[in-house]
C-alpha cells in the first residue's frame, strides 16, 4: 500500500505546534502562578508599610515635645524610604525573573 504524500507532512507538522501547544499552556500557568505571587509581595508590603505608619502615630501621640515629633517624624520619613526603595527593588527582581523564566519556556 504506498504512503499518503501529504500525510507525512501533516504529522511532520503536528508534533511542533503540539509542543508549541503545550508551551503555551505552560507559560499560561506560569504567568498565573507569578502574578499571584507578584500580588502577595504587594500585600505584604502594604501590610509592612502600614503597620510601621502606625507605629509611628502611637510614637508621635506619645511624644512629650514637638522637637520629639519632628524627630520622630524624621525618623520615619527616612526609614519608610529606605523601606520603600527596597521593595521597589525587591518587586523589580521579581518581575524581571517572571520575564527570563517565560523566555526559557518557550526556548526548551
Amino acid at each position: 500500500m504506498a504512503k499518503d504524500p501529504g500525510k507525512g507532512s501533516i504529522d511532520d507538522m503536528a508534533e511542533p505546534l503540539k509542543a508549541a501547544g503545550e508551551a503555551m499552556k505552560a507559560s499560561g500557568q506560569k504567568a498565573a502562578e507569578n502574578s499571584a505571587a507578584l500580588a502577595t509581595r504587594v500585600i505584604d508590603h502594604a501590610e509592612a508599610n502600614t503597620r510601621e505608619a502606625f507605629a509611628a502615630l502611637r510614637a508621635a501621640a506619645q511624644a512629650n515635645s514637638l522637637p520629639e515629633v519632628l524627630e520622630l517624624q524624621t525618623r520615619y520619613m527616612q526609614e519608610q524610604g529606605n523601606r520603600s526603595m527596597t521593595q521597589v527593588k525587591e518587586i523589580s527582581e521579581m518581575i524581571a525573573r517572571f520575564g527570563r523564566d517565560s523566555i526559557e519556556t518557550f526556548k526548551r
